[in-house]
């Protein structure tokens, strides 16, 4: 749905997820499922914001930094439990881990299961924000998303895109090419430029 141009990932309660049901691991191959889900999910051409109230666990940790924002409450907390438990983590979720977070920060959770609470995610770079509380989390996610949903939707989504594939080392440049010409031809370019100049703001259409 063309429309859509924002997406947010959030829950109840009091966590935002445990990842894998362990008690279906050895029927299922749970890290493909999840490497699927969350692989879908950074591939999504929406801008992804999740908001995370609580604890988030295991492959739920993949699926938010297949987001393109993460904000947090300074209660929430992470651990992967994957290799105490005799679990590969999946290639999409490590790549993802070393792309967003470096590889030190990857060993830290992956190999060394460390617990990371809110201020430690942050500082990882696993939060873009963290928040006091859980109103404050609603309010600054509010204000992300009016944010994200003002800017100029070729060029918001096209960044994201391009952006996502820079990381992975799979830039496309007729892709990119073809996306630059675009939006340098656009309706919402001309709007932008007029809205500048004159100090209202821009209405545009994504055209």
């Amino acid at each position: 749905d063309s429309a859509v141009r924002v997406l947010l990932l959030a829950a109840e309660g009091r966590h935002f997820c445990s990842g894998f049901n362990i008690g279906a691991v050895p029927g299922v191959d749970a890290g493909a499922l999840f490497e699927q889900l969350s692989d879908d999910w950074e591939a999504a051409r929406p801008i992804t914001v999740a908001a995370i109230q609580g604890g988030i666990y295991g492959g739920a940790t993949d699926l938010a930094l297949a987001c393109d924002f993460r904000l947090g409450v300074a209660a929430c907390e992470m651990f992967v439990p994957a290799a105490r438990l005799g679990l590969h983590f999946y290639r999409g979720g490590m790549e993802r881990y070393v792309t967003r977070l470096g590889l030190a920060w990857a060993k830290r959770v992956l190999l060394a299961g460390e617990t990371l609470d809110g201020p430690t995610m942050l500082a990882s770079g696993f939060l873009d924000r963290l928040l006091p509380d859980g109103e404050a989390l609603n309010g600054a996610t509010e204000a992300l998303l009016a944010q994200l949903l003002a800017m100029a939707p070729l060029a918001l989504l096209g960044m994201k895109k391009h952006l996502n594939a820079i990381a992975r080392g799979q830039l496309d440049t007729a892709a990119l090419r073809a996306d630059l010409d675009r939006a340098n031809a656009s309706q919402d370019l001309a709007e932008g430029i007029a809205a500048w100049q004159a100090k209202r703001p821009p209405q545009f259409r994504g055209t």
